[in-house]
């Protein structure tokens, strides 16, 4: 007969075994004393690595960046209490970017909840609809049907929080004192259930789960290959959680229709190299370096360009877009036909405009749509019944015209270099020049961590395609503020390479407690402070034309000098005071171990007066790319 504390051992051990077992590796423990036979199975257990942290909200950040880096799902282990529910905002996130998390969280057994019994609340549901699956564990117990249930839930949490749409699984778990788990001898039960108490032979997990890619039948892919090659004028939309494998196929699929691909930052679209699938400049395509485009956050502000560039198809893969531009374009032309493609069978559609939802895996999709012998009318030189946008022309029957995809990369390039040589002039601090700064600095194999509200914007708008690969991350499930640095140091903990995080001041004062997660696992990160005292996403919205109030409610000046708290963690800070001492600082940053804070201060008013003001350069010199997308011949319509 088993103690309670071997009971405790025995049950917890079963689940804990079978996680490893399901290709779990990696477990963040916050510390609490009804989590004690969590806590220490996980640390006995060899196949894990235990990665602790004091703050809750902190660690479920930090497990949320290794999930995302790792494509794998990372547990959570904490107390009862208010501890579980610190691990909420976390949770929310993983659930809306689709990252998988196991949430294990203690609590009291049955007959002490809602009797006033301190530090507990109800766990049971907590945390609503925002996981994947929820089971309120029983009390432990070591018989061979419990045993065998608790490695059936771990192995099916695992497969749960993996398939897609990837996202957090919650187990709750009621534990009775003693709760020092405490291993015993294996009673004789265990003789007539040997997989129950020891698990599968030579490893193998409880419950093997096998699950596919979402495919389409034949005759679907076909019907939708149709659609799309009738189509002479389509735009293909990335936005973020674009999977990974994907990029190849998406812009294989681009050369092929000749429609160009306008790739949000977090997409990984703008790391895909211009040789990727396309056709090279020296087959007579001349127009053609790229189909992906970068700068339609700027050219698109131009209602001009809007209705220059009328679709007939949009085809969306991923999220929704960061660009404000975007969305309007998109807006604009919401009567025109939109493919939606989800691996997930999510419904990701804020516009209310898919005329089809296409629910399948977007890699094999583009594959398959690739092999099929259909003529897409896609030769790159056809004309199209309207003028061109600029540059080479090509010969045909409709004489100086160019293609569809042409237009779009003569305006991209023509923006792109046009921004370059407005933030190049700019003798002053520039937020959006952080960016284009780095697009130069990071090298190849770097994870490039970016946060909300301006930085990513920033991003969108001044981080061109680079042709090398770099990984951009960023926590735009809910695009909260909070929890951005612990996520980038779960990324650091998951990757070899260098890791850079972009992020404002009130953001990275939000998270501070995360740095103590550099210090205690000694991880390299490097992290850029835009420092404009507030929130400088304000400047930006109605919001600051009422300035009796603005800066109380919404700018929100911290006054803060971060330099103390970045070496209380230990921690080097620089304060870059030009471009050349910011390329300094970030150059020695990702080559050396450990944390490095570089603070770029800038001024909220004079950032916002600065960002119109290359805006207006840069499309006051569109002009004539632009006219000639208006003149002419009739523009399509609608």
């Amino acid at each position: 007969m088993m103690n309670p504390q071997q009971t405790i051992h025995a049950f917890v051990g079963a689940f804990i075994d079978e996680l490893v077992r399901a290709g779990v590796r990696h477990v963040c423990i916050c510390p609490g004393s009804r989590s004690t036979p969590l806590a220490m199975v996980c640390a006995a257990q060899p196949g894990l690595r235990v990665w602790m942290h004091v703050d809750e909200r902190s660690a479920g950040f930090f497990a949320l960046g290794m999930a995302r880096v790792l494509g794998e799902p990372v547990a959570l282990v904490c107390t009862s209490g208010t501890a579980a529910a610190n691990f909420l905002p976390a949770v929310v996130e993983a659930y809306y970017s689709r990252v998988p998390l196991i949430v294990l969280t203690a609590d009291r057994p049955h007959e002490l909840r809602d009797v006033g019994a301190n530090q507990t609340m109800d766990q049971v549901r907590l945390y609503g609809t925002h996981v994947k699956w929820f089971v309120d564990m029983p009390l432990p117990e070591a018989t061979s049907t419990m045993l065998r249930y608790a490695r059936t839930c771990a192995s099916r949490a695992a497969a749960l929080a993996r398939t897609a749409p990837a996202g957090p699984v919650h187990l709750n778990f009621p534990l009775r004192e003693p709760l020092v788990p405490l291993p015993g001898p294996l009673p004789d039960a265990a003789q007539a259930a040997p997989s129950a108490w020891t698990g599968r032979a030579d490893g193998e997990p409880y419950t093997a789960v096998a699950a596919g890619e979402r495919t389409l039948p034949g005759e679907a892919v076909k019907e939708l290959a149709a659609e799309l090659g009738a189509a002479r004028r389509g735009v293909i939309v990335c936005g973020p959680d674009t999977p990974a494998d994907a990029a190849g196929p998406i812009v294989n699929l681009a050369w092929r229709l000749g429609w160009p691909v306008l790739a949000d930052p977090l997409s990984g679209l703008r790391a895909v190299p211009a040789s990727e699938g396309g056709r090279a400049a020296d087959e007579g395509h001349t127009l053609l370096d790229h189909p992906v485009i970068d700068a339609y956050d700027v050219f698109l502000r131009d209602r001009r360009a809007v209705e220059a560039l009328v679709p007939e198809v949009i085809l969306r893969f991923g999220a929704f877009p960061v660009s404000k531009p975007l969305l309007l374009y998109l807006e604009r032309w919401a009567e025109k036909r939109q493919i939606v493609v989800d691996p997930g069978a999510q419904w990701r559609d804020p516009l209310l405009a898919a005329g089809r939802m296409v629910y399948a895996d977007p890699a094999g999709l583009c594959r398959a749509l690739l092999e099929l012998d259909l003529d897409l009318h896609r030769e790159l030189d056809i004309a199209l019944d309207r003028p061109a946008l600029g540059g080479p022309e090509t010969s045909g029957a409709g004489g100086a015209r160019r293609s569809w995809l042409g237009a779009w990369q003569a305006l991209n390039r023509a923006t792109r270099e046009r921004l370059v040589e407005q933030v190049e002039a700019l003798s002053e601090p520039f937020e959006g020049r952080v960016f284009h700064e780095l697009a130069a600095l990071l090298p190849a194999g770097t994870v490039l961590y970016v946060g909300n509200s301006m930085p990513i914007r920033d991003m969108d708008a001044f981080f061109p395609c680079i042709g090398r690969p770099v990984r951009v991350l960023g926590n735009r499930g809910t695009s909260g503020i909070d929890g951005v640095v612990s996520s980038a140091l779960g990324a650091a903990a998951a990757v070899d390479g260098p890791v850079v995080l972009v992020l404002g001041d009130l953001s990275f004062y939000h998270d501070l407690n995360g740095l103590l997660a550099a210090k205690l696992h000694r991880l390299n990160v490097t992290i850029v402070v835009i420092n404009n005292d507030g929130g400088g996403i304000f400047s930006f919205l109605p919001q600051a034309a009422h300035p009796e109030h603005f800066e109380t409610l919404f700018g929100t000046p911290l006054g803060l000098d971060f330099r103390p708290a970045v070496e209380m963690y230990g921690g080097r800070f620089a304060r870059a005071s030009d471009w050349d001492a910011f390329r300094h600082a970030v150059g020695q940053a990702v080559v050396t171990p450990g944390l490095d804070v570089i603070e770029v201060v800038t001024q909220r008013e004079r950032n916002w007066a600065l960002h119109r003001q290359v805006y207006d350069a840069v499309l006051q010199g569109l002009g004539s790319v632009l006219d000639a997308a208006v003149s002419g011949s009739e523009v399509p319509r609608s």
